[in-house]
């Protein structure tokens, strides 16, 4: 592992140029608590920041996986992972096989087929070989293994004084053994079983002699259990697990609505994006919950969780139900400084593994994240106009309320109105808004802004968080509860405007520093004043004029930071990079004020960014660089890919152009302006759910409007087109 490429500077996590996972393409599954990064190969090798590997729980459990031939790595064809994400394929032959220096193998004889998948915590593989010459092979099929029990921050680059015990392999039969007895007294075993006997191992490898004759096809299986103590898998064979994958997919498939389009290159973008999503998806008890990416950030997180949901609410309204049950039963009940909580407030991230059980790490559970509080009522309001779900709504009531009462007496610490942060952990995150990076907020001239901070988004969505508990506390018969929550929204509004605003740079300020200083910094924050409406009109049309400059788009997407500003950089993770789903929520925010024609433009740069990325997966981020004729987006070295929110991003950009919402209350699904891009000439929705009814749509792109035909519709739910 590469650790010496993965440093700690001030607080923060640092990869060194030198170090690229995208140096090598990577190749991803996951199932709930597990996931596994190959190389294109379907290996598992040392190379770049050494993310590679099978990861449960938090933990490493598989940290070398090669497949050689006759001691030869073979020559790699074609891989790929399959549209559904549930399998894992890679297509390999054999390179010149010499015996005693003379050639007795041509390359390109053998086709060896592997796939791979996961399943509740087991890894299955099938290993087909299939001899295509004239005559008998005599191969050696060697495989290497590896566990090194490294936390997913270590990984990362964190050094531990101490570490457990690393325990003897253990070689039985077709099992194979490797075992870690954790300093949390937790003993993790990697079972390894092979389908036949090996015929010969030993040191963490074992090998098949195999006589192929022409024409002839032999294959074997390979399970990789990640076992726990207190968690040890079921172990299924390949054929079952493979069936019980595509059941799932299956299953999931038929209580989400699906997206169809006339463009088959955007329809790739749409399919890999909800397998991505599909893929990330784990269940937990209160619910399904999208981890936020791999390799660094699969599990649970806060904000990335809400904004997910979120973008993929008109679609599964399911998975915000998930969300905000899972964040409702982790929501902070008393003060703890060393994880950032405080009552009411809503989980940042949790872990799992041996770092965060020893409080290695504050992420057990920590609360470091000034948005994701009020944005858990964002969703909680956006859910019930979605779903019409009142009792749910009712019982997560005092957590709202929770909430609420948190933005109120601990969120504004210094009581001028607006809400700030500044950390209590020594080990927790230095910012605490979506840009949380060490060095994203700052002066005009370049130098960093003292807290506590006042980030401008974080006022729109607490703005929008007590607009939307107002109407919800009227539905509950609050009547005065929400006419003390629509004046606290109002005056935040109106205090908001004044204070932020910056004439001199036409957008908002990135924050106010703890002397009530603004940043006048032209950033893609501003961006999200649109989508909360906390925005003047007057104001809003300079934001979307800014924002849309050249200095801030690059033709790709809104840079986080406007080429013009002191420190940008377009290889900086948030200052001056192209986030997709920060895109995505300022082109909602540009829709909600009408500025359609802007929306559109954001869609059509991602689009074509995704032409252009493998698997048309767009990652967690990419650099800011301008866009150049015939080239593609530069990537960002260690990006996360898949990660949830990007691959919500264009179904965000699509309800944003569409001008889709609906109404809880006829029920009703409603059309805003719709409008639709040159390339999407048509556009269809199905298997679309509103409580017991079920729609069908069919939208066709006229050089004015966009018109909305019923394809199916079963139940009570009526479709509305304002143009």
């Amino acid at each position: 592992m590469a650790v010496d490429d993965v440093v700690l500077i001030n607080d923060q996590w640092y990869v060194p140029a030198a170090s690229s996972h995208t140096d090598e393409s990577t190749r991803v599954l996951k199932h709930n608590d597990t996931f596994a990064v190959f190389d294109r190969y379907g290996d598992i090798q040392h190379l770049g920041i050494g993310e590679q590997g099978i990861y449960h729980q938090g933990t490493r459990f598989l940290s070398y996986f090669e497949l050689s031939i006759n001691q030869r790595r073979p020559l790699l064809l074609h891989s790929i992972v399959k549209e559904d994400n549930t399998l894992l394929t890679a297509d390999i032959t054999n390179p010149d096989l010499y015996q005693e220096n003379q050639l007795v193998t041509r390359k390109g004889i053998v086709h060896i087929f592997r796939s791979k998948l996961l399943w509740n915590g087991v890894y299955y593989e099938r290993i087909r070989l299939f001899n295509y010459g004239d005559k008998t092979l005599n191969l050696y099929l060697d495989i290497q293994f590896g566990a090194d029990y490294a936390d997913i921050f270590e990984v990362r680059g964190a050094k531990r004084c101490k570490r457990g015990q690393v325990l003897p392999v253990q070689h039985q039969g077709q099992e194979l053994v490797f075992s870690y007895r954790g300093l949390d007294n937790e003993t993790r075993r990697t079972r390894i079983l092979s389908s036949q006997p090996p015929d010969n191992q030993g040191e963490g490898r074992i090998c098949f002699a195999i006589e192929l004759l022409p024409k002839e096809k032999k294959q074997f299986y390979l399970t990789i259990a990640c076992e726990i103590e207190t968690n040890k898998p079921a172990i299924l064979t390949y054929q079952e697990a493979l069936a019980n994958s595509n059941q799932a997919v299956t299953a999931a498939g038929k209580r989400i609505g699906h997206v169809f389009t006339s463009n088959e290159q955007f329809n790739d973008w749409l399919n890999r994006s909800a397998a991505d999503l599909q893929m990330l998806t784990s269940q937990t008890e209160q619910g399904n919950y999208p981890y936020a990416g791999v390799p660094w950030f699969a599990t649970p997180f806060g904000r990335d969780g809400i904004i997910t949901a979120l973008q993929y609410l008109w679609l599964n309204p399911q998975l915000a139900q998930g969300v905000l049950g899972f964040l409702a039963a982790t929501q902070a009940t008393e003060e703890n400084a060393a994880q950032d909580a405080e009552p009411g407030k809503i989980l940042h991230e949790t872990r799992k593994g041996e770092m965060a059980a020893l409080h290695e790490v504050p992420f057990w559970r920590y609360y470091g994240s000034i948005d994701a509080t009020p944005l858990f009522i964002v969703l909680a309001g956006a859910y019930y106009q979605r779903t019409a779900d009142q009792p749910f709504l009712e019982a997560i009531w005092p957590n709202i309320e929770a909430a609420l009462y948190w933005i109120d007496n601990y969120g504004d610490c210094d009581g001028d109105g607006f809400v700030e942060y500044a950390r209590h952990s020594a080990d927790g995150l230095i910012h605490q808004g979506w840009k949380d990076s060490d060095d994203p907020i700052f002066h005009q001239e370049g130098s960093p802004a003292e807290g506590p901070l006042a980030l401008c988004e974080v006022q729109g969505y607490v703005y929008e968080a007590k607009k939307i508990a107002a109407k919800l506390a009227t539905l509950l018969g609050e009547t005065s509860r929400a006419s003390e929550l629509e004046h606290q929204a109002e005056a935040l509004k109106k205090k908001f405007n004044q204070a932020f605003w910056c004439e001199e740079i036409a957008t908002f300020a990135l924050a106010l520093d703890g002397h009530k200083r603004p940043c006048q910094i032209i950033s893609s924050n501003a961006g999200h004043a649109l989508f909360s409406r906390i925005a003047n009109p007057e104001y809003a049309q300079k934001v979307a004029e800014t924002l849309l400059s050249e200095a801030s788009f690059s033709g790709w997407g809104i840079r986080t930071l406007a080429t013009t500003q002191a420190r940008f950089n377009p290889m900086s993770y948030h200052n001056g990079s192209i986030w997709p789903h920060d895109n995505a929520i300022v082109a909602m925010g540009l829709a909600r004020y009408g500025f359609k024609d802007q929306a559109q433009q954001i869609l059509s740069g991602l689009f074509d960014a995704s032409i252009t990325m493998d698997l048309h997966r767009l990652p967690e981020l990419f650099c800011g660089f301008d866009r150049l004729p015939g080239q593609g987006p530069t990537l960002y070295p260690v990006a996360c890919s898949p990660q949830a929110w990007a691959s919500g991003t264009v179904f965000h950009l699509l309800q944003a152009c569409l001008g889709l919402t609906f109404s809880e209350e006829k029920p009703q699904i409603r059309f805003y302006h719709p409008r639709l891009p040159n390339y999407l000439q048509r556009l269809e929705i199905t298997n679309l759910r509103f409580g017991d009814a079920v729609i069908d749509l069919s939208l066709r792109r006229h050089l004015h409007d966009v018109g909305v035909n019923v394809l199916r519709k079963v139940g009570d739910i009526e479709v509305a087109v304002i143009v």
